[in-house]
């Protein structure tokens, strides 16, 4: 009776069996015995027909715990002889991808890295560290091998940090899906040139890529244009504010060495003035009233303006107002504002593109939290393998089912 409820709890099918079960309360184990019907026929992919056992292999598999003990498959497998004289071994469905697991197991696994640092589904499943990135990694691979990249028109590429100091690796992803379709290690002209070759591999084209999102790094735009040809290079409005948001923190500092009265107006400057508390906001008012005198305030002013330009949808509106914005700018005294004069200068048509295409790669810099939180929970990652790995659980969409439908 037992062994029927296993059977039927495990999914276990003709011509497989339980053959036995043996409950360790010392170690705290639930072991298993699975066998086969002498005389079955087992079916090969690719080879046509039944074939007889030629002989047999005993294999252990770790499966979903039994309560609070570890359960274990001991399965005695059939070796088949082809009718080319060849010899192959014939695993039963729920065996998993990596060997020593079941599907559910490995599903498990699985869908607990995606919450939880490596170590800590480690100690939880009673694994060691590296058969856990060693599941995860394997399961990453597969699915990428099968993944379509054949309808992507918009990318988004940011950079993150891997470690402390310029140690970075770069994301690409399909801005329309949201997901990572490719990670980089360094931020150089070739991480473009090395996705190009990925995307091709998955079956898409460099050149229908319509569209890039962008930051204003010399190596991207380079990139960009080198192996991506036709698409039009975006630098969104966030990218272009953060700098002007620096020149206005760079001109505090400067005229906060000869006026003390801007000490403590760091945050109400660089905010929003919409999320600032009420007295926050009669502080920065306040500063703003002495336009005339503060440069500071001028600084902040600049910057707003561009923020509201930026905001309208009419390209050529766009372009005439962002000209006359960089040339009160480059009239004016606020010297640090200028530096972002010229370079909305030296990129305004990309960054007039943003008014047209309002593409973003805000939700790459979301992910990008999202891996830093994993990151800093794990106390860093030493191998680029173990990054890509934990980026693609966490924002590649990868689909797991279509090899493990216990792993969504």
């Amino acid at each position: 009776m037992s062994a029927k409820l296993f059977e039927a709890a495990l999914g276990i099918r003709d011509p497989w069996f339980i053959q036995g079960i043996d409950f360790d309360a010392g170690k705290k184990t639930l072991t298993i015995g699975v066998d086969f019907v002498a005389g079955s026929r087992f079916a090969v992919p690719g080879v046509e027909g039944g074939h007889p056992a030629h002989d047999t292999v005993t294999k252990r598999y770790r499966h979903l715990n039994f309560f609070q003990h570890e359960c274990y498959l001991e399965v005695r497998m059939p070796r088949v002889r082809l009718p080319d004289g060849g010899i192959r071994l014939v695993e039963p469905d729920w065996a998993g991808k990596l060997a020593g697991f079941t599907l559910l197991f490995e599903a498990l696994v699985i869908m607990l890295c995606r919450e939880m640092p490596f170590a800590a589904v480690a100690r939880l499943v009673n694994l060691s560290w590296h058969r856990v990135a060693a599941i995860c990694e394997r399961y990453v691979d597969l699915a990428l091998s099968e993944a379509d990249f054949s309808e992507v028109r918009r990318l988004a590429v940011d950079e993150t940090s891997r470690a402390k100091g310029h140690d970075y690796i770069n994301l690409f992803a399909d801005a329309d899906e949201r997901r990572v379709l490719f990670v980089a290690e360094g931020r150089g002209a070739d991480t473009v040139e090395a996705f190009a070759g990925d995307l091709k591999v998955h079956g898409g084209d460099p050149e229908a890529i319509e569209s890039a999102s962008i930051d204003m790094s010399p190596a991207f735009i380079k990139g960009v244009g080198e192996h991506l040809p036709n698409a039009r290079i975006t630098f969104d409005k966030f990218h272009v504010v953060a700098h002007a948001s620096a020149a206005v923190d760079k001109t505090r500092r400067i005229e906060q060495k000869t006026d003390p009265s801007l000490k403590g107006l760091r945050w109400a400057l660089l905010k929003d003035r919409e999320k600032l508390n009420p007295s926050a906001q009669a502080d920065l008012d306040a500063l703003v009233a002495q336009l005339t005198t503060k440069r500071t305030a001028r600084a902040w002013l600049y910057r707003e303006q561009l923020r509201d330009i930026l905001e309208r949808k009419q390209i050529n509106v766009v372009r005439g107002m962002l000209s006359q914005w960089c040339t009160n700018v480059m009239r004016s005294k606020v010297e640090p504002m200028k530096d972002v004069a010229n370079l909305i200068r030296n990129h305004m048509e990309s960054i007039v593109a943003w008014a047209q295409t309002r593409q973003t790669n805000g939700f790459l810099e979301a992910l990008n939290g999202l891996f830093q939180a994993a990151k800093r929970k794990a106390r860093g990652y030493r191998r680029f393998s173990t990054i890509r790995t934990v980026i693609f659980l966490i924002a590649g969409k990868l689909d797991f089912a279509h090899f493990n439908p216990h792993a969504s």
